[in-house]
């Protein structure tokens, strides 16, 4: 099995960005840092974050201050600014999040939409994970359940995607059993038979039609969703004496819906035979009130099912994509471990 998600490349380029241009728009937002104000000519240096699929994001560094920002420029979604900054100002008080010091969500000087963000200093679970230093991932882990439970306490009047305002609008498909019928939509793509073969999207088919009733219950649920919980967007941080969770990030795909979506996603390269995450990580959600049902484990993969084929239904992937998400497939509807 290929380390996750090595492989995968950027959906769109870099928007590139100069000191120069940078130090304006700073200028333009009269970003201050404790009543100090932060004039463009403070600014030392960009770094281009190689994390994310789809915006950029810069990490501005200033002179004379071993302090620094994220600038988190929005290109897939004009909405998605406005929308995660105030995703991270509901949740900020009860899960680790950048602060966000300023937003223009309608963009500037001919920039698309940007957030500031504060920069927060640790390591992305992923690599911390790819050390298997056991006792370091376990303490890990468990922050990350403790994490999750206190994402998924908040609650909605309905299931749905967010507009800017937080307000739920409509879900991917109406009425219920919706997570097979969204993969039966997938299954119909000409990009997933091709790579699957159209034999095992029978198997699909069926492991989707034999789960529908469990997976019914998902339909009702309606609590905080992060829906990109996964490994590459926790960092973590050695604090007084363990690893935590310093931040949750990318926050822009949220909904409301089963927190059994980032269940599933942040579990999805587990295995049992070799468990790192586990039992850890949902000890830990259970501890901290999120209530899982008994079979909690397989249904996650069920509904993580639902994520992988419409990965695959993408008519333009990479070939060590595909073949890492395939195999992701095959290992869900056969019931074993990921090779």
């Amino acid at each position: 099995m290929h380390e996750e998600k090595a492989n995968w490349q950027r959906f769109r380029s870099h928007q590139q960005l100069t000191v120069a241009q940078a130090n304006q728009l700073i200028e333009v937002c009269g970003l201050t840092r404790k009543g100090a104000a932060l004039a463009g000519k403070t600014i030392a240096q960009l770094e281009l974050l190689s994390g994310g699929l789809v915006n950029t994001n810069y990490r501005v560094h200033f002179n004379a201050t071993d302090w620094s920002v994220v600038l988190r420029l929005y290109v897939r979604d004009a909405q998605a600014c406005a929308k995660e900054a105030a995703l991270l100002r509901l949740v900020g008080k009860t899960v680790p999040v950048p602060e966000v010091l300023h937003m223009e969500p309608k963009g500037l000087e001919g920039f698309p939409p940007f957030a500031i963000l504060e920069y927060v200093e640790g390591v992305i679970f992923r690599n911390l994970r790819r050390t298997k230093e056991q006792p370091a991932i376990a303490q890990a882990a468990a922050s990350i359940g403790a994490a999750l439970a206190a994402i998924a306490n908040r609650r909605f009047t309905k299931r749905g995607f967010f507009n800017a305002d937080l307000e739920v609008g409509n879900w991917l498909l109406d009425g219920t059993d919706t997570i097979p019928r969204l993969i039966d939509l997938c299954l119909d793509s000409e990009s997933l038979t091709t790579r699957v073969g159209s034999a095992f999207v029978e198997s699909v088919h069926q492991f989707a039609l034999n789960w529908a009733e469990r997976l019914s219950s998902v339909d009702a649920e309606t609590q905080l969703v992060h829906a990109d919980f996964n490994a590459s967007n926790i960092i973590v941080r050695f604090i007084k004496g363990s690893w935590r969770v310093a931040a949750v990030i990318d926050w822009e795909y949220s909904f409301s819906g089963s927190p059994l979506w980032d269940v599933g996603n942040v579990l999805r390269y587990e295995r049992k035979a070799r468990p790192l995450v586990e039992p850890h990580f949902s000890r830990a959600c259970i501890e901290a009130g999120l209530e899982l049902p008994d079979d909690w484990r397989r249904l996650a993969r069920a509904v993580d099912l639902c994520s992988l084929c419409e990965i695959l239904s993408r008519p333009s992937l990479p070939a060590d994509v595909v073949e890492e998400v395939v195999e992701l497939v095959k290992a869900t509807v056969e019931d074993r471990d990921p090779e």
